[in-house]
Formats: C-alpha cells, sequence, structure tokens
C-alpha cells in the first residue's frame, strides 16, 4: 500500500517516538503471534516492549488500533511483493502472466500461517462489536483502495471489462479472505483448493 505523499510544512514525529512505535509493534506481533490477540493484554505488549502504558497510549489508542496497525504493515507489504512480481513477468503470456499473478495473491505462505490465524480470530471478534467492526471495515476499505490502485497501474489485465479496478479488488480479497478461513490447517486439500481458485479467478479476472 502506498502512503500518501507527506506534506513537506508537516511537522514529523520525534524519531524517538517513531522507535517506540516500532518496539511497540514488534512486541505486540510476538505476542499476538503466539498466544493470540485475546489472550494479550495491552500489559502485556508494554512489558515486552519495556515501556508504560503512558507510552502505549500516546501512540495507540487501543489493542485493536495497535492490531489493525499490524495488519496495515501487512497489506503495505504485500501490494510491494505483487508489484514487484507484475514488473518481473511483464513479457509472460497474457493468461500466464493473469494466473501467475493471482495466484500470487491468493497464496498464503507457511511463515504467514500465525498471521491467518491471527486474522481470522480478529475478524471474530470485530463481527460482534460494533465499534470495531467500522474500524475493520474501514480497514478493508483502505486495502481495497491500495490493491485497485495497484491493479490499474501494474495489472490492467486483471480488470475484466465493464468492471472497474475497485470491484477487481474486492472479489480478489473476498476470495483470499475466504481461502484464509477454509486453508488454515495446510495440506493437500488446501493446496487443491488454492489451484482450483486461482485457475478460476485467473480465466475470469484474466
Amino acid at each position: 500500500m502506498n502512503p500518501p505523499p507527506a506534506d513537506a510544512a508537516a511537522p514529523r514525529p520525534p524519531r524517538r517516538r517513531v522507535h517506540t512505535r516500532a518496539r511497540l509493534l514488534a512486541a505486540a506481533s510476538e505476542l499476538f503471534l503466539t498466544v493470540g490477540f485475546a489472550r494479550t493484554s495491552i500489559e502485556d505488549v508494554c512489558t515486552a516492549a519495556g515501556y508504560t502504558r503512558g507510552a502505549f497510549y500516546s501512540n495507540f489508542g487501543s489493542k485493536e488500533d495497535l492490531l489493525l496497525a499490524l495488519f496495515d504493515d501487512q497489506a503495505a507489504q504485500r501490494m510491494t511483493e505483487l508489484e514487484q512480481l507484475a514488473a518481473a513477468c511483464e513479457e509472460l503470456a497474457p493468461q500466464e502472466r493473469a494466473r501467475l499473478l493471482v495466484g500470487a495473491l491468493l497464496r498464503v505462505e507457511p511463515a504467514e500461517s500465525g498471521w491467518i490465524l491471527l486474522f481470522l480470530e480478529f475478524r471474530l471478534v470485530a463481527a460482534r462489536t460494533e465499534g470495531l467492526a467500522e474500524q475493520v471495515s474501514a480497514h478493508d476499505r483502505a486495502v481495497a483502495r491500495a490493491l485497485a490502485d495497484v491493479l490499474e497501474r501494474a495489472l490492467p489485465e486483471l480488470v475484466p471489462p465493464g468492471a472497474s479496478a475497485g470491484q477487481a479488488a474486492a472479489v480478489i480479497l473476498a476470495a483470499r479472505e475466504g481461502l484464509l478461513a477454509r486453508t488454515a490447517a495446510g495440506g493437500v486439500a488446501a493446496e487443491e483448493l488454492l489451484e482450483a481458485t486461482a485457475a478460476v479467478l485467473s480465466g475470469l479476472l484474466g
């Protein structure tokens, strides 16, 4: 996800605060992936990072805000990887390129398995919490806009005639989320479902 252009006149956060935020995110990431979102408290994160609750609240409004920030970082990394892959396979035939790129969008590497479970856990929590559900929806819309931007700039062949880049992005993300829920345990069945989804989706989009 590409960040919005910085306003040259806008004050930058102090370097110490940037460092504090990074340490809190790193500590939270390890805890969330190890014991889960519900079983990790703000106090746990502060202790692991070596900061007080005051330092936490100067950077994040809540534990949910912290996790959404981590999800933002993950989404940004995926968008960067997708653009790099798009540039690397420009010489492929359109259908082959479409299938490769859709497969890359949908595939979840083994190292990401912890993020899958964390993502699903947080979805369930958000679904039962009205205010949090809207926060998650806002996050989803931001990720969809970022993916639509990538599609328009680097992957126009994945936007079917008569559809917008935003609609294509929404379908791809929905398919990925469904795969996350169905393939969290991994195995042969998960791989077969991934291949089938990539084949069908690339055919429809490409």
